[in-house]
């Protein structure tokens, strides 16, 4: 079953790559709108997940994560038509130079191939890997989470059915309804139908993603995002910045999971802090120094400083300097998201050059993190990586080129 999806992934692909823009957009607009349509049925298929994942006890904030409502599938297929509404970046032509012997060597973009996702219970990445896959002119691959089988279920069927009606290849989008861990296994291992593996989830899942697969895998790492206050933070921005960036919703990468906080300014922001976290039922974990200052504080384990809580716990450091909070950040960073709340120029400039991750904030919330808001329409994931790829991925990290050369009759001596 697994090989008979790579094979007719691989199909598509060639199918795919003969299709143009405006082929791909009209498609991509049914697809849509499909969803819309069959919003019932998919809400319907969403709710057997819900069930089946409170009764698993599933926690708030992954319950969030993967509940559908006719407000989030408009937005959804809204990001799907800003997909439609991006240039298309496929058969754009890089550079192009003449060499000495007269040949013309030009560098042209092209899609990936067939692209494999593998994933937790987000069902909305359904709908986002397939619109940027298939712009790009690739098939993809998906594997969902069993808490989120029903849903994925429904929204491939109404996205090929979409395809079959307007003349695409329905095998451009392909899910893997088979939930073993042993099938994910093998789906890891079959580098001869799939050019790119993409993880989605959390350190657990890409942990098991990247030691197990023989395809080339883009890391889309988890989010231990930090806010650090420096001694000239306007508490004024802060204390809203902080508000939004971990308690918007708790259950996504790009929320803060860490604060760190100049000793200068500790005294006067960490009163202000622990009112507003704690009127909103946050617990903050801190070191000694924090806790000196507020009774509302935990004292926090070396291991607090590098989590991903996902839930309504924050830690917090009180530093010396901006050098300890730059060392102290990318020792317990993910490499996803920080940010930097002052009044300093110098400082901010600092912050942006030395901390090593994907975004870097200054006086700006971290969840901004996110291809929609950074106006790539919909997103693959976040990749903390350094190669090919970096932060939210748009259309243009499912490309690759090619060399194109024009000659004349040349021959090599």
């Amino acid at each position: 079953m697994i090989e008979e999806l790579g094979i007719r992934a691989k199909k598509a692909s060639h199918l795919m790559a003969k299709l143009g823009q405006t082929d791909k957009n009209n498609a991509l607009l049914k697809a849509a709108d499909a969803l819309i349509s069959h919003a019932d049925e998919i809400i319907a298929a969403n709710d057997k997940d819900m069930e089946y994942a409170k009764n698993k006890g599933m926690s708030e904030a992954l319950l969030d994560r993967l509940k559908l409502t006719r407000e989030r599938l408009d937005g959804i297929a809204e990001g799907v038509r800003e997909v439609v509404a991006l240039d298309d970046p496929i058969g754009e032509v890089l550079s192009m130079k003449k060499r000495p012997n007269g040949l013309m060597i030009g560098q042209k973009r092209v899609p990936m191939g067939v692209i494999g996702i593998i994933y937790e219970s987000r069902p909305n990445v359904t709908v986002d890997a397939f619109a940027l896959t298939f712009k790009t002119g690739n098939a993809v691959i998906l594997r969902g989470g069993s808490d989120c089988i029903n849903s994925n279920i429904a929204m491939v069927n109404v996205i090929r059915a979409a395809l079959k009606d307007a003349g695409a290849p329905e095998d451009a989008i392909n899910l893997i309804e088979d939930t073993d861990r042993e099938v994910a296994k093998e789906f890891m291992r079959m580098n001869k139908y799939i050019d790119l593996l993409i993880p989605r989830g959390g350190a657990g899942l890409i942990r098991t993603v990247v030691e197990t697969a023989t395809i080339p895998v883009i890391e889309t790492g988890t989010g231990n995002c930090h806010i650090y206050i420096d001694k000239t933070a306007d508490m004024d921005k802060a204390i809203p910045i902080i508000k939004n960036a971990k308690l918007q919703r708790l259950g996504v990468c790009n929320a803060c999971e860490s604060l760190v906080i100049h000793k200068d300014i500790a005294k006067k922001a960490i009163p202000l802090i622990v009112d507003m976290l704690s009127e909103n039922d946050c617990e903050i974990r801190g070191d000694e120094t924090s806790v000196s200052i507020s009774s509302y504080i935990k004292p926090a384990t070396d291991e607090d400083y590098g989590t991903e809580y996902l839930a309504k716990i924050i830690s917090a450091k009180v530093v010396d300097s901006i050098d300890e909070a730059i060392e102290h950040i990318n020792k317990y960073s993910t490499g996803h998201s920080e940010a930097i709340i002052t009044e300093d120029y110098e400082n901010s400039q600092r912050f942006l050059d030395e901390i090593d991750s994907a975004c870097v904030y200054v006086n700006a919330s971290t969840r901004f993190t996110d291809g929609f808001m950074f106006g790539f329409g919909a997103e693959i994931g976040i990749s903390t990586q350094k190669l090919h790829a970096r932060g939210p991925m748009g259309l243009l990290a499912l490309t690759s080129t090619k060399y194109i050369i024009y000659g004349n009759g040349q021959i090599r001596e």
